[in-house]
């Protein structure tokens, strides 16, 4: 059975301890603060993978993303082939006050066009001004940090582990038809 003011008691014990510490202030301008690796600051886009598939813009459920293309026509790769059309990017744009930064437009990207930046600085005066267009996307790409290193003791993928099998079965055919023709010749 619990005494009567045990609750108060241990809270108060928490405060007293609180208020015996020193307090540490971080001097923010002048003094960047180290933050943690996955950090998620604002959306950076790496224009080169975009596809202009749509998924982002269609998974949003801010509905902030705004895309616009154009088809452009591709000249057959090789002489009597066909033409193909792609899409072109025209407009990548995110609007930051509308943004809730739950990230599903970063999961779905399937060709790894858009990641977390942790700049954290893009502050307006005006609302208007935090729909960030293409160019701006771009330079905060260039701050992404590298993924964290693979855990030396984790498991082989499984696609790595397929590929090695195979390359290895290979190089061991060609091993062996390389001796047998070494032995005919001989």
């Amino acid at each position: 059975m619990a005494v009567p003011g045990s609750g108060l008691a241990k809270g108060l014990a928490v405060t007293l301890r609180t208020m015996t510490r020193r307090s540490i202030t971080d001097q923010y301008p002048e003094v960047q603060p180290e933050l943690p690796p996955r950090t998620r600051g604002v959306i950076g886009l790496f224009e080169e993978n975009c596809t202009v598939c749509m998924l982002c813009a269609r998974e949003c459920p801010d509905w902030c993303i705004y895309i616009d293309s154009h088809k452009e026509t591709v000249p057959p790769a090789a002489p009597g082939g066909r033409e193909r059309s792609r899409n072109v990017l025209d407009r990548f744009a995110i609007d930051f006050s509308l943004c809730m930064y739950c990230g599903i437009c970063i999961e779905v990207c399937p060709f790894d066009a858009l990641f977390w930046s942790p700049e954290f600085e893009y502050a307006e005066t005006d609302i208007h001004e935090l729909t960030h267009e293409r160019d701006k996307l771009r330079e905060w790409m260039w701050t992404v940090p590298e993924p964290p290193a693979l855990d030396p003791a984790a498991e082989e993928p499984k696609e790595l582990a397929a590929a090695r099998k195979t390359a290895e079965k290979l190089a061991a055919q060609q091993a062996a038809e390389a001796e047998k023709k070494q032995e005919d010749e001989a």
